[in-house]
């Protein structure tokens, strides 16, 4: 009985520990990459936007008459001269025309010669009264509308042969051709921009700013201005004009920024402008760190007790530096930057400090 009692015992024994519940497992705290608000970094200057050296005054040139284009005698980049031809038109038209009001000026002169004859004749008839005196006053006033008329064919004439010089594009000054917006073959009208021509000197930098940042930008403000082909020298530069409206494409705002000095810069050439002082409203967080929900930008927060909450935040813009976010943020929060679709409210996490020993370990 004894042996039967001990064999169904250790048969049991399976049945009983597969029904026991399993021992709990360790809970691990995953660990985050932090960054502190607070640092320089943070507070670095923001107020640098890159753009392009642009004349001043830049005139577009047109021809004053329609036309096919037969030659175009410069490129973009050229240095020409007052008086410089720099495109011509077919002058055929214009030559046709010049010749028809020569025409017109030869019969006006005809019909004027049989005019003031016709007087003289009636003039001599009224004296042996063979006319009325209303016959006289019929072909003065005949003489009248034909000088009339040859003068009107006169000015037709002048307008012609001014017609035909204006088949050749000239240069009204000295400068640089920076655009060329045809070529030989085209057919272009009246008024129609082909060319522009930037006169020497007066150079400005024209940038432009996003909507955020305009309200720190004011006409006569100084800045510094590096070309990008000359990294080591620095010019000094003044905002000349604030666009008052946004460009309805990008949404930012142009700004021209004069420079003083900067007379000889090449035209088009790429330069930064570095406005002084940065914004004490805004901080600069990596874009890891910036999260959406239900439309709202947020981002996590580790408290005191290693805690994670969100936090609003009012992002301005998405810089290279950054995302770029109101400062509204207490100093030294800790913010995590790596792996914030992961986190739920309240949740215990082991913060990591960005740049520290450990941080190489929580980004693999």
């Amino acid at each position: 009985m004894n042996s039967l009692r001990t064999r169904l015992a250790a048969a049991l024994l399976p049945l009983i520990a597969a029904c026991s519940p399993p021992a709990a497992e360790e809970q691990v705290t995953p660990a985050v990459l932090v960054h502190t608000v607070g640092e320089q970094a943070d507070t670095a200057s923001l107020q640098a936007y890159t753009g392009e050296i642009r004349a001043r005054y830049e005139t577009g040139l047109a021809f004053r008459i329609g036309g096919k284009v037969v030659s175009r005698l410069v490129d973009a980049g050229t240095q020409v001269i007052p008086g410089q031809v720099l495109a011509r038109l077919d002058p055929q038209d214009a030559k046709l025309a010049a010749t028809a009001a020569n025409s017109q000026i030869a019969a006006a002169e005809a019909e004027a010669t049989l005019a003031r004859a016709e007087l003289k004749r009636t003039e001599a008839l009224l004296a042996r009264n063979f006319v009325s005196a209303a016959a006289l006053d019929s072909r003065r006033t005949a003489v009248d509308a034909a000088e009339a008329h040859l003068r009107q064919a006169r000015a037709q004439a002048a307008s012609a042969a001014n017609q035909t010089g204006y088949t050749e594009l000239l240069a009204d000054s000295a400068g640089i051709i920076t655009e060329v917006q045809v070529e030989a073959g085209e057919v272009v009208a009246a008024g129609q921009t082909v060319m522009r021509l930037a006169p020497p000197g007066d150079r400005e930098l024209q940038i432009f700013v996003p909507e955020s940042r305009i309200q720190d930008i004011h006409v006569g403000q100084e800045l510094a201005v590096r070309l990008w082909i000359e990294q080591n020298k620095s010019l000094r530069g003044v905002v000349r004009e604030v666009s008052p409206a946004a460009d309805s494409a990008t949404r930012t705002y142009g700004v021209r920024i004069s420079l003083p000095d900067g007379d000889t810069l090449p035209l088009g050439a790429t330069a930064t402008a570095a406005f002084a002082g940065a914004r004490a409203d805004t901080v600069v967080l990596p874009m890891t760190a910036v999260t959406h929900r239900g439309g709202a930008a947020l981002v996590w927060v580790v408290d005191g007790e290693s805690r994670v909450r969100t936090a609003a935040v009012d992002v301005l813009a998405f810089e290279a530096q950054g995302a770029v976010v109101r400062n509204t943020l207490p100093r030294d929060s800790r913010i995590v930057v790596t792996g914030v679709q992961l986190l739920t409210e309240g949740m215990l996490v082991r913060p990591v400090e960005q740049g520290s020993t450990p941080a190489l370990d929580v980004q693999r």
